[in-house]
């Protein structure tokens, strides 16, 4: 698609697009109805059709809960087909975590599934199907999920930026989600990047005021080389859990790496005189650094400053006993010759490329597939991720937190999160404890990845 055909951003309504906020402290509940449904969109000089939102002419909208709060989320389907939908990054019982036949049967047309769970945590999360994944997906069904702690964090405004591709045509369709040479490398990267489906949009923010700017990557490949264009910011949140320790501003030589499933949450004090801008910018590969998202100063000056703002509450998360913690190892890679996929009603790509410890996913609803690990419920683990490949991989485990602890090549944070960006010929130590019972999903979040074989779960009893 051509670049100068393609629509300029404004502050437009797809980005402060949410589902209602219950006032602050008076909500006993917080319910929404989810309807799945075929949209077209206006990218560029000609509509976009065949895409899927929770609205027939906008992006999925933010949705919005609160921590200690029920939610009660009901997802109706009216595509042909099935679908099921997953909230990325929640530790919330197993049966709702919206996996087919692993924790749900898939929803089919004109069904409706309601999910009913109290989230724990507070933080920057999404959603998106786990049926259909790849199509549903690159067609524009993933957005934001934010529990909004239980006590005010004092920001002055929010800003939530959905970063991902999509693959288009000249003429406004859709070209294929992806390619069988992109599924055995490095992903089928889309060809328009967006924020919040528009190009570099920009949102109004005021003077000197305390900005909480929630950056997601639910893009099913492409992994973003990311940085601010301001010193007066920090990173406060990383994949929806507050960070308690400084860590250094990505730069443009120093970018940060944030991959598909992935979430950071900065603090940023915007400039003071009004018409100034902050940039996110992105760096993509032979092309100089561009902003995905800018944030504009107007009216007066808050004066506010970053040291006015409380540190986000810790969200309750177990601390894994690591004297005491017992080893499991995983080993991502190629997949054995020979195998092929079930195609079943969540769909498949029809082969096979990848693998976890040498066996490959071969596709929902297979009868005799046992987990990669049963994990006890109560005890800490600690999980070692081989990557064998040359590709990286964001490995996601569903339903719960981990810390990594060492890797072969790089410093890590010892910060939680549910998704780990490996790079090649990476091994990182994780460690968790075990303190959510079912079957959980534990995958590559390149999505022709996960459905060509480099997927699987882990049992908690």
């Amino acid at each position: 698609m051509k670049r100068r055909s393609f629509l300029l951003g404004s502050a437009a309504i797809a980005g402060t697009a949410c589902l209602a906020r219950a006032s602050q402290g008076a909500a006993t509940s917080i319910a929404h109805d989810l309807t799945i449904q075929p949209a077209s969109y206006q990218f560029g000089a000609e509509p976009t059709q065949d895409l899927v939102s929770l609205s027939p002419d906008a992006p999925p909208p933010v949705i919005y809960g609160r921590q200690g709060v029920p939610l009660r989320l009901a997802v109706k389907n009216t595509l042909h087909d099935y679908t099921a939908m997953h909230w990325h990054g929640m530790r919330i019982e197993n049966q709702m975590d919206g996996v087919p036949y692993l924790t749900q049967l898939p929803i089919g047309q004109d069904e409706t599934f309601v999910y009913e769970f109290t989230p724990p945590d507070a933080g920057t999360y999404w959603y998106h199907p786990h049926c259909m994944t790849m199509s549903q997906m690159a067609h524009g069904l993933t957005g934001a999920l934010i529990i909004e702690e239980a006590n005010d964090p004092e920001f002055d405004a929010d800003q939530v930026v959905n970063l991902r591709d999509f693959r288009i045509n000249d003429d406004g369709s859709l070209l294929p989600s992806y390619t069988a040479r992109g599924a055995a490398r490095a992903g089928t990267f889309g060809n328009v990047q967006t924020a919040n489906w528009q190009h570099s949009p920009s949102y109004d923010h005021p003077c000197g005021g305390l900005i909480r700017l929630r950056v997601l990557n639910t893009d099913t490949t492409r992994i973003y080389k990311l940085h601010l264009d301001t010193t007066d910011a920090r990173i406060v949140a990383w994949d929806g859990h507050p960070v308690n320790i400084d860590l250094k501003l990505p730069s443009p030589d120093d970018p940060m790496l944030l991959g598909p499933g992935q979430r950071v949450d900065f603090a940023i004090k915007m400039p003071t005189r009004e018409g100034q801008f902050v940039s996110l910018l992105a760096k993509f590969p032979g092309a100089p650094a561009r902003a995905m998202t800018q944030l504009r100063s107007v009216g007066v000056d808050l004066k506010r400053d970053l040291h006015d703002l409380p540190a986000l509450p810790q969200n309750p998360l177990a601390i894994p006993d690591l004297g005491a913690a017992q080893i499991h190892e995983f080993i991502f890679g190629w997949s054995p010759e020979g195998t092929a996929p079930n195609d079943g009603y969540c769909g498949s790509l029809g082969y096979t490329f990848w693998s976890i410890n040498r066996t490959p996913w071969l596709g929902d609803a297979v009868e005799g597939t046992g987990p990669l690990a049963t994990l006890d419920y109560g005890r800490s683990y600690i999980l070692r991720l081989r990557n064998e490949s040359p590709n990286l991989h964001p490995i996601h485990l569903h339903g719960l937190a981990f810390v990594p602890l060492r890797s072969n090549l790089r410093n890590l944070p010892p910060l939680f999160t549910d998704t780990l960006l490996l790079l090649k010929d990476e091994v990182v130590d994780i460690a968790l404890v075990a303190d959510n019972p079912g079957d959980w999903a534990f995958h590559c979040h390149v999505i022709e990845h996960q459905k060509t074989g480099l997927a699987g779960y882990i049992r908690v009893a």
